[in-house]
């Protein structure tokens, strides 16, 4: 086994990077015999407006380069916010022929493993990726519908993220970076004050919003 990663994110300011750390090298440590010569540390920390995820990129490039044999992580909510993020970080690293290892939930990928256990879990995680892009669009669909029916619609501003054009309801250009914004807030990883200091707006415009959940299918 050669050069291993341990991947390590905090979302809010009050967790800590050590926790994440010494479980990854502990568990490189038992499963692999390494010493900490042979860990690569990446890490991310994203408090407020800074949601930069420079360490993952980092690490996903030098798995591409070749430069890793196998990935560990604390959690699966550490290394992706969704199932298609996980599947598509998987999809990646087993393209790239590195292995990905999560401790807390005892799962291990690899790639090019005649296992039918495997196997099922990566066809599984495609098609639980696609299965919750639908139900979040579907429900998007029904939100815009259900406001637009609503008569207050049709003489209020449209709510956040989404603009008027000739009397319906269009995604506005930031609607990404609000959905991303308040799947934070509801995961508690980001305050509604700092939601609301991103995308420069008020904490009563965020509690609204948050009412709406359907509108940004969540």
């Amino acid at each position: 086994m050669g050069e291993i990663a341990c991947y390590c994110r905090v979302s809010t300011d009050d967790q800590s990077l050590e926790r994440q750390l010494t479980s990854t090298q502990e568990y490189a440590e038992r499963e692999f015999g390494a010493s900490l010569s042979d860990l690569s540390i990446y890490r991310d920390k994203s408090t407020g407006t800074n949601t930069d995820r420079s360490g993952y990129q980092e690490m996903m490039t030098d798995a591409s380069d070749g430069d890793l044999d196998a990935v560990v992580v604390h959690s699966i909510s550490r290394i992706c916010r969704s199932i298609s993020d996980l599947e598509r970080t998987a999809s990646r690293l087993e393209s790239d022929g590195v292995e990905l290892h999560i401790v807390s939930e005892g799962l291990t990928l690899r790639p090019e493993e005649s296992d039918p256990y495997q196997t099922a879990l990566f066809q599984l995680l495609g098609v639980f990726a696609e299965l919750e892009a639908n139900m979040a669009q579907q429900r998007t669909k029904e939100g815009i519908a259900a406001r637009q029916a609503n008569d207050d619609y049709h003489h209020g501003p449209a709510p956040l993220g989404f603009s008027k054009d000739d009397g319906r309801l269009v995604e506005a250009d930031d609607y990404h970076d609000v959905v991303a914004a308040l799947d934070m807030v509801q995961k508690d990883e980001l305050s509604k004050r700092k939601a609301a200091r991103r995308l420069d707006t008020s904490r009563a415009t965020i509690n609204r919003a948050l009412e709406r959940t359907d509108l940004y299918g969540l």
